[in-house]
């Protein structure tokens, strides 16, 4: 039997996984056991496993994430870490995604916020949602330019359809007028709709003092702080740690 037409078919209707896993049945001497049903049914799912590790695939290269490699599982528990492992293990089964709730995760530099924030968008990712990672001096460049070139709205609504956007290093420098405007914007947007990873190194108790303004603070931080889950990190700097392991 000539199975490179069908081969060529399949492709052209863009069913690789389908094709790859049917040109190894051809290839397997013991898949003549096998009934049609069983057969279709491999195949079928080797297309559908195929589409969903695109789609993962896909959305890890959207979200820029700043660690690519972080993971939940590999997400680390020592004491002095302070880390509650079932707030973890909550969060990772993406129920915050859904209820729209924020996580906000903080402590001195170096004990990992960026981590755990890359891991959960992470696993937010494996499990169909959209994120994209933005660092708070970043994401206030990007809203200026958009401001000078007319595409203020458009980044706008960019942000407020992603489910999950992770705004790391909150409050490391000073925020302008402009910039508590344009938090406001996008916190507006997302509250009670999507779900937004805050990772600072300032407590949530201080960023009312940090954002200055009594009226633009009370409306923010009524949006970041309510309705979220918090991981507080403690111990030394992990970074620290690893210097200090290292051969001289």
């Amino acid at each position: 039997m000539h199975n490179e037409p069908t081969l060529e078919k399949l492709k052209m209707l863009r069913l690789n996984g389908l094709a790859a896993a049917w040109d190894e049945q051809q290839r397997s001497p013991g898949v003549g056991s096998l009934s049609f049903d069983e057969r279709l049914g491999m195949l079928i799912d080797a297309e559908w496993t195929s589409r969903e590790n695109k789609k993962i695939s896909r959305s890890l290269k959207e979200a820029k994430l700043r660690l690519t490699e972080a993971c939940i599982e590999a997400i680390e528990y020592p004491a002095k870490r302070e880390l509650d492992k079932a707030v973890v293990r909550q969060l990772q089964t993406c129920r915050w995604v859904t209820e729209h709730q924020s996580v906000l995760i903080t402590g001195a530099t170096g004990t990992g916020k960026s981590y755990i924030a890359c891991a959960l968008a992470n696993q937010a990712c494996r499990r169909g949602f959209r994120a994209i990672y933005r660092r708070a001096p970043r994401l206030f460049d990007e809203l200026k330019l958009a401001r000078a070139d007319g595409t203020y709205r458009t980044v706008l609504a960019k942000l407020a359809r992603v489910d999950v956007l992770i705004i790391d290093d909150f409050a490391v420098a000073p925020i302008s007028d402009s910039e508590r405007s344009d938090l406001l914007e996008v916190m507006e947007d997302r509250y009670g709709l999507k779900s937004t990873i805050v990772a600072s190194q300032l407590p949530p108790t201080h960023w009312h003092d940090y954002l200055s303004d009594p009226t633009l603070a009370d409306a923010i931080c009524d949006r970041l702080v309510n309705n979220a889950h918090r991981l507080m990190l403690k111990g030394p700097s992990k970074r620290k740690e690893k210097e200090s392991t290292q051969e001289p």
